[in-house]
């Protein structure tokens, strides 16, 4: 039997995923700080109101996209279930920093993507995030 075929971003187990990382010249906990605090989350996960980052807690954004924190690991990890209004079943989004040196790498990995335009969709979002991020940055530490 032929294993079933993939197009990018597509697993048999998972849908499609998408990741995005950057590194930026932060500390860990600064880079943690500015993803979880209510502005970063404003950026990358949307309208939130009040999100208590706390494992089980649930939330329901501005735009009626929902979820649950599934994962909340501070100055480290971060998983949330994502479900936008229309979509069957939620997706999965990750968020990480890592150590690397005396910068950080902040990553972001997002699956159960029903399809290959949601995930191009979410790859240029978190590709956006991650520059505004950088842009937020004082200028001597962009370089």
């Amino acid at each position: 039997m032929e294993p079933k075929q993939t197009v990018t971003g597509q697993t048999h187990d998972a849908g499609f995923q998408v990741g995005v990382r950057r590194t930026l010249p932060i500390a860990y906990d600064e880079a943690w700080r500015l993803i979880t605090g209510a502005a970063g989350l404003r950026l990358w996960l949307g309208e939130a109101g009040h999100l208590r980052l706390a494992k089980g807690a649930r939330y329901q954004l501005a735009d009626g996209a929902h979820g649950e924190v599934r994962v909340y690991q501070p100055n480290h990890h971060l998983r949330l279930t994502w479900q936008p209004t229309g979509w069957e079943r939620p997706s999965t989004i990750q968020v990480r920093v890592l150590p690397k040196g005396a910068s950080t790498t902040i990553a972001f990995h997002h699956e159960g993507l029903p399809d290959s335009a949601a995930r191009e969709q979410r790859r240029r979002h978190y590709e956006a995030v991650l520059r505004e991020l950088e842009q937020q940055l004082p200028a001597s530490s962009r370089g």
